[in-house]
């Protein structure tokens, strides 16, 4: 299995494991009165289920981006963020012909 795939399934499953963390604290710290909702419904597994879900794309995703962006390439250069000034511009006036009678008219 390539290297970003493996990297990839690892990352999810973390953005899962903190979601699953996330939602756990959720319902029982009983913000905003939601273990009390979830717990008196009939339905309430599948409001569980959606938050562990939904939460652990968005989770799965942050985490593998912060991990995407934290790679470094250790085959080029210095480093960069050598660039050369930019030089102020010359302002030169410019002349611009204009006919006498004006632009023509539209009938």
């Amino acid at each position: 299995m390539p290297t970003l795939v493996r990297l990839y399934i690892r990352n999810v499953f973390v953005g899962f494991g903190l979601s699953a963390l996330f939602v756990g604290a959720l319902l029982g710290l009983n913000v905003a009165n939601l273990w009390h909702l979830i717990s008196t419904s009939p339905q309430g597994w599948l409001a569980v289920l959606m938050l562990f879900v939904f939460n652990g794309i968005v989770f799965a995703g942050v985490q593998f981006a912060i991990v995407i962006m934290r790679m470094e390439d250790r085959g080029q250069g210095s480093g960069g963020g050598r660039r050369e000034a930019i030089k102020p511009a010359q302002a030169e006036p410019l002349r611009v012909r204009v006919a006498v009678g004006g632009l023509p008219r539209r009938h």
